[in-house]
């Protein structure tokens, strides 16, 4: 899928030639950072700048092992037209009150620099070495919004209107799709009808997004998060029923919707995917798999088919000196199961299967491409120990943590003050045993459709969010207290493989 023009490329390399510029000729690299909703991008950020400046324990980053890593400190970012990543706001949440940072809502930069000695003889002489790191975050939602740039008004509204109709989604979408049969895409344009229609889609949109449903397909993105742009007419459009062939009347609702939508492309989409996407050098991706878990078969599928959108818009490849300059590709994807600590540890490396498994169409085209993709179960920031406890004489492998406030578990709510042993329960040993209860439990529509009736609806939706692993127990923990040491020095924010996922993402730029 091609999303740019060749004017396109050639505003990219122009502006990435400027960055190179504007850097003086020092080593730099833009790791982007994303996710969908609530996978936990603005605490990575934090985790790892706060880990690397303050010397936390990252054992299994390489110049940290071998004490080649000299120190990291925050500068200017480069461009004065985006916002600056609040890193000395979230620490002061996290280290100060013990509550989680707000989630990404729009783009952010910061750059780190990292001073480091050399891993080979001749670098050593030649001086000690530095690499400027640029941190994009943004959210994962504008990533599902890029494939737009390769489809028309049509084929987007025929899509999105037969995904709406899954037996998971009818529910949820029913006020939109009863508005959509009162609705004449022929009819003279009515700005009231134009806005009804869009507020109503976006809030099946928004209720697909929650907790409850907790499902991943769901562009545009900016419906849900419209920032400065809330109200413009780029931003109040809807799908409209398709009617196939003969021409589209002039001044007709169809026509004004496709107008705002090609007007969504043009200012929203593309001038994201100019502007900062095409100039990634590196990309981390973090995902939420429990909660997907936990809303049920319709999540896990939804999920899937978001990663296979969001990994076919990166532009992945072997990068050169040169191409770093002119044309930047993507050479390392990383794909992080976040809240790793809200299992045992036993669990973890099954947490890395299900996300691979979910992963594996994806990445064979990235890999196929010249990147390199890695997989991994983390925490940013660890907010649980491990224990074991004794239930019936048997012993329990447990995690302890704080509740956050308001937390309700076997019909008690906590107030965040008290820590808790919790079993949190086990993944499957084999991931294709999930996978095939995840195609089990979603019914055919044809199936659906035959039954019909309200009846047939609602078993259906039923199977679609019905618990996969009913052991499993999750509650939201707040962050730890940090530790000190005998001399009273305060250590960096606990984690877990955020050494790992660093040691992947820029331990070969500090060789």
């Amino acid at each position: 899928m091609r999303l740019t023009s060749l004017s396109d490329e050639a505003r990219i390399a122009l502006e990435n030639v400027s960055d190179f510029a504007t850097s003086l000729g020092s080593p730099s690299l833009r790791l982007g950072v994303t996710g969908l909703a609530r996978a936990g991008k603005t605490v990575f950020i934090t985790a790892l700048v706060h880990n690397l400046i303050h010397g936390g324990r990252l054992p299994m980053f390489e110049p940290v092992r071998s004490r080649r890593l000299t120190s990291a400190s925050l500068q200017q970012q480069l461009h004065d037209g985006v916002p600056t990543f609040d890193y000395r706001g979230h620490v002061k949440k996290l280290v100060e009150t013990r509550v989680w940072p707000e989630s990404t809502r729009l783009i952010s930069e910061m750059r780190l620099t990292i001073a480091y000695e050399s891993a080979s003889f001749l670098g050593r002489k030649l001086g000690r070495g530095k690499l400027n790191l640029d941190i994009v975050d943004y959210p994962g939602e504008w990533l599902l919004d890029l494939p737009l740039l390769g489809k028309d008004f049509r084929t987007w509204s025929r899509e999105t209107i037969e995904r709406a109709r899954y037996p998971a989604r009818r529910s949820i979408a029913k006020a939109w799709l009863e508005h959509l049969v009162t609705v004449d895409p022929s009819e003279p344009a009515d700005d009231e009808v134009a806005e009804r229609s869009h507020r109503l889609f976006a809030g099946y949109l928004a209720a697909a997004r929650a907790d409850a449903h907790a499902l991943s397909m769901v562009p545009p993105g900016r419906f849900l998060m419209p920032g400065d742009l809330a109200g413009s007419p780029a931003l109040t459009f809807a799908p409209l029923p398709v009617q196939e062939g003969g021409s589209v009347p002039k001044g007709s609702l169809w026509e004004l919707m496709e107008r705002r939508y090609e007007a969504y492309k043009d200012v929203v989409v593309r001038p994201f995917f100019r502007t900062h996407f095409a100039r990634l050098d590196r990309q981390v991706v973090l995902v939420d798999v429990l909660a997907a878990l936990n809303a049920g078969p319709a999540a896990v599928l939804d999920l899937e088919a978001a990663l296979a959108e969001i990994l076919s818009s990166f532009r992945p490849g072997r990068s050169t000196w040169l191409s770093s300059v002119l044309t930047r590709r993507i050479d390392r994807i990383l794909f992080a199961a976040t809240k790793a600590d809200h299992l045992h540890h036993s669990s973890h490396d099954r947490l890395e299967a299900i996300l691979s498994r979910l992963l594996d169409a994806a990445v064979a085209r990235a890999s196929f491409a010249g990147a390199e993709v890695d997989v991994r179960a983390i925490a940013a920031v660890r907010a649980t120990r491990e224990a074991t406890v004794r239930r019936n004489g048997e012993p329990l492998e447990c995690i302890l943590g704080v509740p956050q406030e308001n937390e309700v578990f076997d019909g008690r709510r906590y107030d965040g003050s008290e820590e808790i042993a919790l079993f949190p329960g086990d993944l499957p040993d084999d991931p294709d045993v999930l996978f095939e209860r995840v195609h089990n439990s979603i019914p055919d529509d044809s199936f659906v459709a035959e039954r019909g009736g309200a009846a047939a609806v609602a078993a259906a939706r039923r199977q679609a969010t019905e618990t996969l692993i009913p052991d499993l127990r999750f509650l939201r923990f707040r962050p730890p207290r940090l530790e000190m040491t005998a001399e009273g020095t305060t250590l960096s924010l606990p984690h877990i493989r955020l050494d790992r996922a660093l040691d992947f993402l820029i331990g070969d730029k500090l060789a």
